[in-house]
């Protein structure tokens, strides 16, 4: 249990509200962000918690089930054999019975997340966590278990591998139903779009990361977004044996222009559905992300 109060996460959740009514996420204590969401940093003065904010839940029982679902996710991680960070999902209720969910983690030294490491390390010497986490991966990823590996979800501490990004829980059950409550999440569309998205869109990503091959796809389309090109050979190198059809470079470079446009499609949805809100004089209750180099 973190030390966060009551108090304290309400003071952020206000912070959050004026932001979400003006549409200025710059005037946020931002750590980073993803393709999703902000990651918030608290007490904004001297922060002690990377706060993830996410969908407002329509009541209590919906904001519990989310979180039910996220610990058997921390759990199953857990038990695959992967060091977590220390998670717990909070709520802020809100009126007409909705509860805002916070995914808070403690904040660690910016000095032993993956990319500064891999950007500081030189690519001719190699380094462990790339085998660690394509090993780590491998020891996950199955039809009931889905991970993001992508190298901004990992830190490296005195040779020890930590994953991050919980926030979306990809587990399946016997029958191979995703236990991801999307309604939230599809919240953040137009809802025309919304059965779209809700039936086809959302569950090709989350398939993706059910299946090996697809998650080091992701992983090294990743490494292009961050400017690691020059460790794709080494990554690749790493994934070969683990893989009966190996990746290629070219399958790499192919998978993330799709992935790029993707998401670059749906964040300018996203973005079309704020503006329209705030010109008819509602709010839209989904933080967004800056502009994202991809």
């Amino acid at each position: 249990m973190s030390d966060l109060g009551d108090d304290e996460l309400r003071a952020l959740d206000s912070l959050v509200d004026e932001a979400l009514g003006s549409g200025r996420e710059e005037l946020l204590p931002t750590l980073g962000y993803g393709e999703i969401s902000l990651v918030l940093g608290w007490p904004q003065e001297a922060p002690r918690y990377a706060c993830k904010r996410m969908p407002a839940f329509p009541s209590q029982a919906a904001f519990e089930s989310y979180a039910r679902t996220l610990g058997d996710y921390v759990a199953a991680l857990g038990a695959a054999g992967m060091d977590v960070v220390p998670t717990e999902m909070r709520g802020v209720d809100q009126l007409a019975g909705s509860v805002v969910g916070y995914v808070v983690q403690p904040i660690l030294a910016a000095d032993t997340l993956a990319p500064p490491i891999l950007h500081a390390a030189d690519p001719g010497d190699g380094h462990p966590l790339v085998d660690a986490i394509v090993a780590a991966a491998a020891g996950t990823v199955s039809p009931r278990i889905g991970l993001d590996a992508q190298l901004s979800n990992w830190t490296w501490d005195d040779g020890r591998l930590t994953y991050l990004d919980v926030s979306t829980p990809m587990l399946w059950d016997e029958a191979g139903v995703s236990r991801l409550d999307l309604e939230p999440l599809a919240q953040a569309y137009p809802a025309i779009l919304r059965p779209l998205l809700r039936r086809f869109v959302a569950p090709r990503i989350l398939d993706g990361y059910r299946d090996l091959r697809g998650v080091y796809l992701d992983l090294c389309g990743n490494l292009l977004k961050e400017r690691l090109d020059l460790w794709l050979g080494a990554f690749l190198a790493a994934i070969a044996p683990r893989l009966t059809q190996p990746l290629t470079a070219e399958d790499v470079h192919r998978y993330y222009r799709s992935d790029a446009r993707l998401w670059a499609v749906l964040l300018r949805l996203r973005r079309l559905d704020r503006a329209w809100r705030l010109r008819t004089g509602r709010t839209y209750p989904f933080l967004l992300p800056g502009p994202i180099e991809r």
